[in-house]
C-alpha cells in the first residue's frame, strides 16, 4: 500500500503551483475547475511517484494552524533532497528569494539533517538529507 496523495487548501493556487515546481521539481497536471463548486485544484508529481494536490475554494476557513502555534492535524511535508549539502543549498536560495526559513539546517535529535521552511500559504515544509 502507499500514499496515493496529500490535498493542501491554498489561497494563492498559482502561486503555490510555481512554489513546489520551482523548488522540489513538481510536475503539475492542467488546471481542473468545477465552476458549480466553484472549486480549483492542481495535482502536482514528483520523480518517486507521490503527489500533493493543491486546491482552492473561496468559501474554505483557515485552520489556524501555523509552525509556532500547532494543531492538530497534518502539521508539515518533508521532502528529501538526498545530502547535506542539497538541504543547505535549497534553504539559502529559499532565504534569498525571502521565503521564511522557519528552522535553520542542523541535525535532530531523531538523526535528520534538516530545515525547516514555510511555504506562500505558511505551510510547514521540512528540506531533509
Amino acid at each position: 500500500m502507499k500514499i496515493e496523495h496529500i490535498a493542501i487548501w491554498v489561497r494563492d493556487l498559482e502561486k503555490s503551483r510555481d512554489f513546489y515546481q520551482k523548488y522540489f521539481g513538481a510536475i503539475s497536471n492542467e488546471k481542473y475547475h468545477n465552476p458549480i463548486k466553484n472549486f480549483q485544484s492542481y495535482f502536482l508529481s514528483f520523480d518517486d511517484g507521490s503527489r500533493i494536490e493543491i486546491m482552492t475554494k473561496p468559501d474554505i476557513k483557515d485552520s489556524g494552524n501555523s509552525y509556532d502555534s500547532p494543531r492538530f492535524g497534518i502539521i508539515h511535508l518533508a521532502f528529501s533532497t538526498g545530502s547535506k549539502e542539497k538541504v543547505d543549498e535549497l534553504t539559502n536560495l529559499l532565504r534569498k528569494d525571502g521565503y521564511t526559513i522557519a528552522g535553520e539546517p542542523r541535525t535532530t535529535g531523531d538523526g535528520y539533517y534538516e530545515s525547516v521552511i514555510l511555504d506562500p500559504e505558511n505551510n510547514i515544509i521540512e528540506i531533509v538529507a
